[in-house]
C-alpha cells in the first residue's frame, strides 16, 4: 500500500516539490489524453525505415512511404544514377486499376505489396486484389495479365547463413554416396546390405530395440560409415487445462514435450564402421550426451579426417573436435574452457575447407571477437580486438579474405550498444567502418550487394536513410529523412537517453527515460521500471520509435525507465558473467543506483515510489524486485515469470544457472522466497502457455498463500507466453494507479473509460 510520506511535501534541496497524487476524476482524465494521445500518435507517419523492392537486375528499387493518416505513396530509386522520385503519378495510376477492376482505389492508399518495373521504367505489373494487373505509364491504360516470372528478393536474409551444429535425428537407412551399400537398423543393430546382389552384412550385436544404433553418415568415399550407439531417454511431458473451450463444458487437458533442467537426455556413444574390413572403432574421446548428433564436415581432399564441433552439457567447454577415421584418434583443434559459461547460442563457427582454416567467434579474451584458426595446426589468430563487441558476421568472402561484421562499442563517446558495420582483412588489418555516422545502424544490402540502404536513428533521434556503395561506404543519395514536427506538436515528450554508474563505480549503465506529456515541474512522479534482465540479449531501445509501451504508460502520470544492467549481453564478458549461476541478482544493485542517479540530476523522479513489471525472465525480476530488494520497490506486475530456473525450459535455464542442478537454483526461487514480499504484486498468466509452464506461477501463488500474503492473480483463459493482451495492460495500469498514485482506477463496468 501507498507509505504515508507520498502524502507530504518533499523537500528538495531549496526546491519544495509535491507529489503528484491525482484524484479519481484526474485520473479518468488522464487516462482520455493518454488515449487522444495514442490515438493521434497513431495517425502520425514517422519513417523509421523502408523495405526496399529491388528489381531484377539490382540497380532499382521501389519501396511505400507511409504519410499522416495513415496515407502512403510510392518511390522508385535508380541505385547507379541516385535518382529518386515517385513511382508513378498515384491519381491516374488509382483511376486506371478502378476502372479496369471495378473496384474503387484511393490514390493516397494504395494497397501494393507488389510490383514489377519494365526495365525501362515505361510500365509496371502490380498485383492487385487477386489480379495482376501490366499498366503503361506515359498512357496510364491497364489491362489484366499474368503473374511476372520473377522471384521477390529478400533482403533481410544474411548472405551466409549459419549452419546449426547438431542436425538431430536421421533416417534409419542410408544409402552409400557410390550407391553400392545401405546402412540400416534392424533389430537395434548395423546392417550394411550390397546394393548389386542383396548380400547383408550384420556389423553389430549388442544394440537392442531399447538400446539401438542409428544416425549413420557415410564417408565420401563409401568406405566408412559413421553411426551411434543410442541410448534415448524420453522428453517428460508438462500440462495445461484449456478451460473455456467453445462448444464443450469440460476443461481440455493439454501436454506437449518439455525438457527441463536437470533432465535425462538420450546419449549417442559413436563408432567408425569399415565396409572392407568390418573393424568397428570407437571414437576415442567422449560419449556424446548433449542435444543430439552433431554434423560432420570431411576435409577437403581428404576421405581420412572429418571434424564435429561439440559444447558439453553445462555450457563450460566447446570443442570443434578432429577424427581419424583410419584410427578412430581424435584431436581437439579448438577446445574452449571456462569457469563461468560459454553463450552456446553466439559461438559462431564458418568453415573455409579449400584453405583449411575456421573464423571463430568467441569471448575466449574477454570481449566478443573473431579468431583465424588454421585446422590442421590448430594455429589461432586474433583478427579483431579491442575493448568492444562483434555482434554478428553478415558475410565471409574467401577470395578478398575479408570478413564483414556489425558491432558495438567501437566508436568513442558514443552509446556503446549503437550497431555499426564494418568490413577488415583476415589479418587484422584494414578495418573500415561503412556506417561512421553516430547511430544505432541497421542495413540492408542489394541483391549483388554493390549497394546497401543505410537506417540509422537514437532513440530521441529522428531516423535517417540513405543510399550507399558498398566498394567505399560513400553515399549516393538521401531516400528519407524523418520528419518529427507532427509527432511534436502533440507535446509528446522524447525520450532521454541517461547513463550512471554500476556497482562497480566505474561501469557505465545506459537507460532511457520516458515522461508524461503534461508533466508538471513542480511535482514528483512515481518511477516505474520496465524489467527484463534476460543474459542473452540487452534490451534498451537504440532507435527511433514514435510509439511504445513505456512512452504509453507515462502518460498516465509515470516516469517509466529501462536499463540493461550487468548481467545482460552485448558488453564485455566480465559485464555478462555476472548472471552466471546468479540470476537473482538481475542486475538490480546496478538497476537501483542508476535509479538513484537520475532522481538525484531529476527532482520530478520520487526515488520512494518505485514499481516494476516484466514479462517472462522480465516477470521472474519483477517479482524478484519486490522479494529480494523491498527496500526500493514497492509494486511489481510480474506477467508468466519463471518464478524457478527449475521448472523452466532446460536449454535456457541451464546456460545461465549451470549444471548439474545445484542447490542455487533452490535459493534463487521466488518461490522457496514467496514469504519475503512486502510489496504489492500482480501475477499475470496465460492458461495455455507453452513457454514457461504455467504452473511456475501457480506454485508461486500457492507458496504466497501459505505464506500469508496478499496478492492479485490474473489467469488469461486460452492464452499462452504474453503480458495478458490489451485486458493484461489494462489490468497492469490499474494496479500501478491504485498502488502507486493511490488513486481509484477508472472502471470499464461503470462507462468511465
Amino acid at each position: 500500500m501507498a507509505s504515508a510520506t507520498f502524502f507530504t511535501t518533499i523537500a528538495l534541496g531549496q526546491q519544495a516539490v509535491t507529489p503528484y497524487l491525482p484524484t479519481h476524476q484526474e485520473v479518468i482524465a488522464s487516462y482520455k489524453k493518454a488515449n487522444d494521445l495514442d490515438s493521434a500518435l497513431r495517425n502520425i507517419a514517422v519513417v523509421t525505415n523502408i523495405a526496399p523492392n529491388w528489381q531484377p537486375k539490382g540497380e532499382t528499387f521501389w519501396y511505400r512511404k507511409a504519410l499522416d493518416n495513415r496515407k502512403q505513396e510510392y518511390y522508385l530509386v535508380n541505385a547507379a544514377t541516385g535518382s529518386r522520385k515517385k513511382a508513378f503519378d498515384h491519381e491516374r495510376i488509382a483511376s486506371a486499376l478502378s476502372k479496369l477492376t471495378g473496384t474503387a482505389y484511393d490514390a493516397q492508399k494504395l494497397p501494393f505489396t507488389d510490383m514489377l518495373f519494365s526495365e525501362d521504367g515505361t510500365a509496371v505489373t502490380i498485383k492487385a486484389g487477386a489480379d495482376w494487373v501490366k499498366c503503361d505509364l506515359n498512357t496510364y491504360t491497364a489491362e489484366k495479365t499474368s503473374k511476372p516470372d520473377y522471384r521477390a528478393y529478400n533482403p533481410n536474409l544474411p548472405l551466409q547463413q549459419r549452419t546449426y551444429r547438431w542436425e538431430g535425428s536421421r533416417s534409419r537407412d542410408s544409402i552409400s554416396p557410390d550407391k553400392q551399400w545401405t546402412a540400416y537398423a534392424k533389430d537395434g543393430n548395423l546392417f550394411v546390405k550390397n546394393v548389386s546382389d542383396g548380400h547383408e552384412v550384420q556389423f553389430t550385436t549388442d544394440g537392442t530395440s531399447t538400446q539401438p544404433y542409428g544416425g549413420f553418415v557415410w564417408s565420401p568415399d563409401s568406405k566408412n560409415l559413421i553411426g551411434y550407439h543410442i541410448d534415448p531417454k524420453k522428453t517428460k511431458e508438462v500440462y495445461y487445462v484449456l478451460s473455456s473451450v467453445t462448444g464443450t463444458t469440460r476443461g481440455e487437458l493439454k501436454s506437449h514435450e518439455y525438457d527441463q533442467p536437470g533432465d535425462d537426455f538420450t546419449s549417442y556413444e559413436p563408432f567408425i564402421f569399415n565396409i572392407a574390413t568390418k573393424a568397428k572403432l570407437p571414437f576415442k574421446t567422449d560419449k556424446i550426451d548433449f542435444f543430439g548428433t552433431p554434423k560432420l564436415r570431411w576435409r577437403e581432399g581428404s576421405t581420412r579426417y572429418f571434424t564435429y564441433e561439440r559444447v558439453d552439457r553445462g555450457h563450460q567447454r566447446f570443442r570443434v573436435i578432429e577424427v581419424d577415421v583410419q584410427t578412430g584418434n581424435t584431436r581437439n583443434i579448438i577446445d574452449e574452457k571456462t569457469n563461468t559459461f560459454i553463450y552456446e547460442q553466439r559461438i559462431d563457427t564458418r568453415y573455409l575447407p579449400k584453405t583449411h582454416e575456421i573464423l571463430w567467434v568467441t569471448e575466449e579474451d574477454g570481449w566478443r571477437h573473431a579468431y583465424l584458426v588454421n585446422d590442421i595446426t590448430g594455429k589461432q589468430q586474433l583478427i579483431t580486438k579491442g575493448n568492444w563487441v562483434l555482434r554478428d558476421i553478415d558475410s565471409v568472402d574467401a577470395k578478398k579474405r575479408e570478413i564483414w561484421f556489425k558491432a558495438s562499442g567501437m566508436n568513442a563517446g558514443e552509446d556503446p550498444y549503437f550497431m555499426h558495420y564494418y568490413r577488415i582483412g583476415f589479418d587484422g588489418k584494414n578495418l573500415v567502418n561503412i556506417t561512421p555516422e553516430k547511430g544505432n545502424h541497421s542495413v540492408t544490402f542489394s541483391p549483388d550487394r554493390k549497394y546497401f540502404i543505410d537506417t540509422y536513428s537514437q532513440v530521441n533521434v529522428a531516423p535517417v536513410i540513405t543510399l550507399k556503395r558498398t566498394a567505399d561506404g560513400k553515399k549516393v543519395t538521401d531516400l528519407e529523412t524523418a520528419d518529427l514536427t507532427s509527432l511534436l506538436a502533440t507535446g509528446i515528450k522524447l525520450p532521454e537517453v541517461f547513463v550512471a554508474k554500476a556497482r562497480d563505480g566505474k561501469t557505465d549503465i545506459w537507460g532511457v527515460i520516458y515522461r508524461p506529456a503534461f508533466m508538471d515541474p513542480a511535482k514528483t512522479y512515481p518511477i516505474i521500471e520496465n524489467i527484463y534482465a534476460g543474459p542473452q540479449d540487452s534490451f534498451v531501445p537504440k532507435s527511433f520509435s514514435a510509439v511504445n509501451e513505456m512512452q504509453s504508460l507515462a502518460q498516465l502520470g509515470f516516469i517509466v525507465v529501462q536499463m540493461d544492467g550487468m548481467g545482460t549481453a552485448n558488453r564485455s564478458k566480465a559485464f555478462h558473467d555476472v548472471c552466471w549461476k546468479n540470476l537473482a541478482d538481475a542486475g538490480f544493485d546496478d538497476r537501483i543506483l542508476w535509479m538513484k542517479a537520475m532522481a538525484a540530476k531529476y527532482p520530478q523522479a520520487d526515488i520512494n515510489r518505485v514499481g516494476l513489471f516484466g514479462t517472462s525472465a522480465g516477470g521472474q525480476n519483477a517479482a524478484g524486485g519486490l522479494l529480494f530488494h523491498p527496500e526500493f520497490y514497492k509494486v511489481g506486475v510480474a506477467a508468466c515469470g519463471c518464478h524457478d530456473n527449475r521448472i523452466d525450459k532446460q536449454w535456457w535455464n541451464e546456460q545461465w544457472m549451470g549444471y548439474p542442478v545445484g542447490p542455487h537454483y533452490e535459493a534463487q526461487s521466488n518461490i522457496t522466497n514467496a514469504a519475503k514480499l512486502k510489496g504489492d504484486l500482480l501475477l499475470i498468466v496465460g492458461e495455455a502457455d507453452e513457454n514457461v509452464p504455467p504452473e511456475s506461477t501457480y506454485r508461486f501463488a500457492d507458496a504466497l498463500i501459505k505464506a500469508n500474503k496478499e496478492f492479485e492473480l490474473l489467469t488469461v483463459p486460452g492464452m499462452g507466453h504474453s503480458d495478458g493482451g490489451p485486458y493484461g495492460r489494462r489490468r497492469k495500469r490499474n494496479f500501478f494507479i491504485k498502488h502507486l498514485l493511490n488513486a481509484e482506477p477508472p472502471s470499464k463496468n461503470t462507462g468511465e473509460m
